[in-house]
């Protein structure tokens, strides 16, 4: 929590001041200060009123904007598990596979949320990974970052288009720009929500969209937007597509016999059928290529091997297992069970850590003043189906123990619909015929625009830590062996201090073509059979935690011998 302080001690005094100019004006000023502002909302309100055009613009400016700051907050390099786990799936399409095969010294390569039996492959659902392989393709992996990042600010303003007016669905996708889009994980690492977000706005606008009139491009968005979300956020996307399937049934059942019901299943029940079952067959395909089952997904098939932690709520730790692997043994068999036991205080720390995270990236200290605003959303009767999938999918959340907000990717669009309500309901608030609520909601958006920039001239990338620089001493040794002549092997050897979370040993898809590889520094057999299976590269020797780099033995001049799988299998 001390980095939290750092980062919002001063930002609430701003806010104070902020607020206090802001209704001096309005009191003191009424008319002449509305005339002022209202000629600034104007010009957003004739752009938003032009609906294509303003979902273009706010692509194009997240782009332009976060590139623009690449020299305060640069590409960011990975640090996360799971970020590597999704490069690796990234680097595995990119060689046009959908899994890799099991390398012949894989216990060298063991690490985190990366499977090795029956194929090498990532655990995660694979739309992450698509959108990073795009990015590679285009360049660099964070490219497909970027890319989905101004997809996800756009397809909000396209979905709340189709629930509230335009000029508050353009105001939405800004208030998503600028917190989701400049100073967050969401784009400044590679395993952040912004997929599965637009995978949520495609099916709730194009929901909206179909109850007024049938459409076989709306049929196809709302498939793909299923899709999305059942390959990025499987488990939080059931309790998000819980209400709107109870909703679409209930409006079909109602209008199966109008006189639109041939329409209804020519253009939307047929094809959103037909795209979900070759969605289904895919997604079994890809199971089956990857863990040897169709309805194995990867993610189930490693949790089952090694998790021995609770992933709900309710359920008790499992027995602990043995790893050859020290750092493996530490992460699975204790850093993970020390998070909860089943105790009230664990229970209370589950949710607090929930609270401080999602307050982190969804809400900011002058988001209080929407209060006022709330006591109202009872009234709102058209987003009421886009509020049920919000509250649906935090209960989803509120039932697992890991606390990272983009679990409720799914509902990112509904959570940015609510706020932008609370906002026009706030406006509303006049007293003595004051425009006290206005001038809070341009508080509101103001305090947030300075609270980013304050982000973004300190260099943070994100103010729980979680995005960024990453492993900066790992990315350094990287680019020093890049720029070195001939192929390298990094054994990483960890001191008793060494964090768990602070994983080096990750590596691409084709590990023997790689320049660079990364492995355990395993003494003994192991480590023998590596040296032998790679005598034409340098060894080098790392200690993370105090920096040295030595080489341990330069390039042998002779063929490699005994690559055989069957001779290289550790007992």
């Amino acid at each position: 929590m001390e980095f939290f302080a750092q980062v919002w001690f001063s930002e609430p005094r701003v806010t104070l001041l902020l607020a206090a100019a802001f209704l001096l004006l309005a009191i003191l000023l009424p008319r002449r200060s509305e005339r002022f502002f209202l000629r600034i909302e104007a010009f957003f309100s004739a752009l938003a009123a032009r609906k294509l055009l303003a979902i273009l613009l706010l692509f194009l400016s997240v782009i332009v904007v976060r590139l623009a700051l690449l020299g305060w907050l640069p590409i960011p390099n990975p640090g996360i598990h799971d970020e590597f786990s999704y490069l690796l799936m990234a680097d595995t399409f990119a060689h046009g596979r959908l899994t890799n095969p099991t390398h012949p010294l894989w216990r060298s390569f063991q690490t985190f949320h990366v499977i090795w039996f029956p194929t090498y492959a990532s655990k995660y659902p694979p739309a992450q990974g698509i959108a990073l392989f795009l990015g590679q393709l285009l360049g660099h992996p964070w490219i497909g970052v970027l890319l989905t990042a101004a997809g996800m600010a756009a397809s909000f303003v396209w979905m709340l288009q189709a629930w509230i007016p335009a000029r508050w669905a353009l105001l939405a996708g800004l208030l998503a720009a600028i917190k989701l889009c400049v100073a967050c994980y969401w784009i400044n690492s590679y395993w952040g929500g912004a997929v599965a977000a637009i995978g949520g706005a495609l099916v709730l606008g194009a929901l909206a969209r179909l109850k007024r009139k049938p459409s076989l491009r709306e049929a196809i968005l709302f498939a793909a937007g299923l899709v999305i979300l059942f390959n990025s956020r499987p488990y939080e996307s059931v309790f998000f597509c819980l209400p709107l399937g109870v909703a679409l049934l209930f409006w079909l059942l109602l209008n199966y016999k109008g006189p639109q019901s041939a329409h209804y299943r020519k253009f939307v029940i047929l094809p959103v059928s037909a795209l979900l079952l070759i969605a289904a067959l895919a997604m079994s395909f890809y199971n089956w290529r990857i863990t040897g089952d169709p309805l194995d997904p990867p993610f189930v098939f490693a949790a089952r091997f090694n998790n021995r932690a609770a992933i709900f709520l309710w359920q008790s730790p499992k027995p602990p297992i043995h790893f050859d692997v020290a750092e493996l043994d530490q992460f699975y068999n204790r850093a993970e069970l020390e998070r909860y036991n089943r105790t009230w205080q664990a229970l209370l720390s589950v949710f607090q850590e929930k609270m401080q995270s999602c307050a982190a990236v969804f809400a900011w200290p002058a988001a209080w003043l929407l209060l006022p605003g709330a006591f109202f959303l009872f009234r709102d009767r058209r987003p009421r189906l886009v509020y049920f999938a919000l509250f649906a999918t935090l209960f989803g959340y509120s039932l697992v123990v890991w606390p990272w907000p983009h679990y409720l990717a799914p509902a990112a669009c509904a959570w940015f619909a609510l706020l932008v309500q609370c906002i026009r309901h706030l406006r509303a608030f006049r007293p003595f015929g004051r425009p006290v609520g206005p001038a809070l909601s341009r508080v509101i958006f103001l305090a947030l625009v300075l609270d980013v920039s304050h982000l973004a001239a300190q260099r943070i990338s994100d103010p729980q830590g979680w995005g960024g620089w990453g492993l900066l001493d790992r990315e350094q040794l990287k680019d020093t062996l890049e720029a070195t002549p001939g192929k390298h092997v990094v054994l990483v050897r960890y001191g008793p201090d060494h964090s768990v979370h602070e994983e080096w040993v990750f590596n691409g898809a084709d590990v023997d073509t790689s320049k660079i590889i990364w492995a355990r520094d395993l003494p003994g057999p192991v480590n023998d059979r590596l040296l032998a299976y790679y005598p034409d590269r340098t060894i080098w020797l790392v200690i993370p935690e105090t920096g040295d780099v030595s080489i341990l033995r330069p390039p042998v001049a002779q063929r490699p011998l005994g690559r055989k799988a069957a001779d290289l299998h550790a007992p």
